[in-house]
């Protein structure tokens, strides 16, 4: 499931900045500012997660979905919900400051993109066929 995937590279990010801290590319006070992107996930992740649970459809990629969202940050993202895992893992590379850090958010976006974004597309398409590609062509895939 997408959260475990995402605590995995959480988990990872931290312990190889520690075992392999290679080069600060940021240092302090600045990287305080990682705190911006790490609170901009959260909220996009329950925002998401709330508008899922009001329309009483299902979050979990391998569920048929019964509804579409299209509103909040489903207007600027099809799934600000990696978005937002994605925002958190690089506001913790921006506070952690190593080079090494940097690198985790970037394998997570490539990952969740192969694995869970494509599969899920599909399958939208496949249930709300032309209602999903005509939101498909108005809204980005992550941003």
């Amino acid at each position: 499931m997408p959260p475990t995937v995402f605590l995995i590279f959480l988990l990872a990010q931290i312990g190889v900045h520690f075992v392999v801290p290679v080069m600060k590319v940021v240092t302090a006070p600045y990287r305080y500012l990682g705190i911006i992107p790490i609170l901009f996930g959260i909220v996009l992740n329950i925002w998401a997660d709330a508008l899922f649970k009001k329309k009483a459809t299902t979050v979990k990629p391998y569920e048929d979905p019964s509804k579409l969202e299209f509103s909040g940050p489903f207007r600027i993202s099809r799934h600000p919900m990696y978005l937002g895992m994605a925002a958190i893992l690089f506001g913790t590379a921006v506070a952690l400051g190593s080079l090494t850090a940097f690198v985790v958010p970037m394998i997570y976006v490539i990952i969740t993109d192969f694995i869970f974004i494509r599969f899920e597309e599909k399958n939208l398409e496949r249930i709300f066929d032309s209602e999903y590609l005509k939101y498909k062509r108005k809204v980005r895939r992550w941003i």
